[in-house]
């Protein structure tokens, strides 16, 4: 997707795409009834927010509900059961697929649950929130019009916000973090495996099935699925604690700053699992292997790495490496990066997701929406108080 943004900071009018009442109301059961006649008790004790805040706000809770979306079809098939629960039943049949996530990690499952917890609670915190300061919350329910996986597990015939069986995964981040050097300062990284048109979830109960491997439990095709799965995880895990970062440079309101800390902190801790997470997928013994079905290989990281130097794809490196920063002559440090808009920020963030497959089949209204949100975000100037 093209960046309207220009050199110019200039706000967007909201309200031009917001007449339908398409983004008002109802997004989350926890912000019901916080709109006493219009302007919440509190919002009139503490101030109405600045439009700048609002935005950033408005655009944080719209990828929150977008990661909520794709981490609950993650949580239906791969986590420990449609309700959610806190704790794994160890007495519970797991599905290939949670056994080829197992392999990655044996708590697999269960951080998958526990992630698509913490995403779910970010959309409704910030939603509930917006309506306390007197702002409009953020719904995408009229959006949730994509078929899902039929598999066992995934929840019969319900539509979703976004497409997890066609992605053209980024898999760059992984090089990304293991470089001493930095996007913001002009550094480019390839990709650490192909995965183009490939599925993150099983598409119907036949994906369950594949030729075995003697080498660990499960077959080849579901572990493929894993393994992107994995990537993917990681994919969309980085670009919340970049984007959360570089809106934290632009807030003016103290609380909010503490909202946007608080929550990309969380994205951070989250991470830092799936990094390692996805490093386990390209080593013995789950690696190598291809998939007779897709075509999928994913060789073994620490016996033939992909790229050289090999450190740059090494495993077992799941901390970041220290880098450039603010400036190539100051001592290397370990930081999120990238941090400024034109890779980290909210217009940044749309076109990453589309690029991804993320919404693929979804209607021009709801990426018009999107961006326009976006555009709105990254425009906002923190403001001397």
């Amino acid at each position: 997707m093209k960046n309207p943004v220009s050199n110019t900071k200039r706000p967007v009018d909201r309200r031009s795409f917001m007449k339908s009442g398409l983004l008002t109301g109802g997004a989350a059961a926890v912000g019901a009834g916080l709109l006493a006649n219009g302007t919440p008790a509190r919002a009139q004790e503490r101030g109405r927010l600045n439009p700048g805040d609002v935005a950033i706000l408005r655009f944080l809770a719209a990828a929150e509900l977008i990661e909520s979306d794709l981490w609950q079809q993650y949580a239906e098939l791969g986590g420990i059961g449609n309700n959610l629960p806190i704790e794994i039943n160890p007495n519970q049949q797991l599905n290939n697929y949670q056994i080829a996530l197992s392999n990655l990690d044996g708590d697999g499952p269960q951080y998958i649950t526990s992630n698509t917890l913490d995403e779910m609670s970010h959309a409704a915190f910030l939603n509930a929130y917006l309506e306390s300061r007197g702002a409009e919350p953020v719904n995408f329910s009229q959006f949730e019009t994509l078929p899902g996986s039929t598999a066992m597990g995934a929840t019969p015939g319900k539509l979703r916000l976004t497409n997890l069986m066609h992605l053209n995964v980024d898999t760059s981040w992984f090089v990304r973090y293991r470089s001493a050097t930095n996007p913001d300062l002009g550094a480019t990284f390839p990709q650490a495996v192909a995965l183009n048109g490939v599925t993150a979830i099983p598409r119907t109960d036949a994906d369950f099935n594949g030729a075995p491997n003697p080498a660990f439990p499960g077959n080849n095709h579901i572990q493929a699925i894993a393994n992107v799965a994995a990537f993917h995880f990681g994919y969309i895990e980085q670009g919340g604690s970049s984007l959360y970062a570089a809106m934290s440079q632009k807030v003016t309101d103290r609380e909010v700053l503490e909202i946007t800390l608080g929550i990309g902190g969380d994205e951070i801790a989250h991470v830092l699992e799936w990094v390692d997470f996805a490093g386990n997928g390209v080593q013995q013994p789950v690696a190598p292997f291809q998939d007779s079905i897709s075509g999928l290989s994913f060789p073994d990281f620490f016996n033939n790495p992909p790229i050289q130097p090999a450190s740059l794809v090494q495993p077992s490196l799941i901390f970041p490496v220290p880098c450039e920063f603010i400036n190539p002559n100051l001592p290397h440090v370990a930081i999120i990066r990238p941090l400024t808009d034109r890779f980290a920020g909210a217009v940044a963030t749309i076109a990453s997701f589309t690029a991804d497959g993320l919404f693929n089949g979804q209607s021009k209204q709801f990426l018009n929406i999107l961006q326009a949100m976006a555009v709105e975000a990254d425009s906002a100037i923190r403001l001397a108080l």
